[in-house]
C-alpha cells in the first residue's frame, strides 16, 4: 500500500483476497474504480454470485501454504535477525529447504 493524498491505494493490476473482503461498496467497487481487477470469491449467502478467476485464486492458496511452511522456522517467524540483509538471507535459506523437500 502507498499513501497518496491521505488515501490508501494499491499498486497492482489485480488484487487477491479471501471471502472476508467480499463487500461491494467497501472493497469491490472501489477497486474497480481504481482500475484494479478484484479476485475475491463470493460469500455463500450472496443473492447474486459474482464471477472471479478461480485459477488465479488457487495460486493465492499455494502462496499462503508456502508462507505457512516458512513460518515454521522460528528465526523467521520471530524475526530473529535484526538486519534486513541477514533476515532476507534466512528467508532464502528456508525457502530453498522448503523447495527441496
Amino acid at each position: 500500500m502507498c499513501k497518496k493524498d491521505n488515501k490508501k491505494t494499491v499498486v497492482a493490476d489485480t488484487v487477491l483476497a479471501d471471502k472476508g473482503y467480499d463487500a461491494n461498496e467497501r472493497v469491490i467497487e472501489r477497486l474497480q474504480a481504481q482500475g484494479k481487477t478484484p479476485v475475491i470469491p463470493p460469500k455463500r449467502n450472496r443473492t447474486r454470485p459474482r464471477d472471479y478467476d478461480r485459477d488465479l485464486y488457487k495460486a493465492r492458496h499455494l502462496i499462503e501454504n508456502f508462507f505457512a511452511k516458512l513460518k515454521q522456522y522460528r528465526a523467521i517467524a520471530t524475526r530473529y535477525d535484526k538486519r534486513a540483509t541477514n533476515f532476507l538471507g534466512a528467508i532464502y535459506l528456508a525457502a530453498s529447504v522448503i523447495w527441496l523437500n
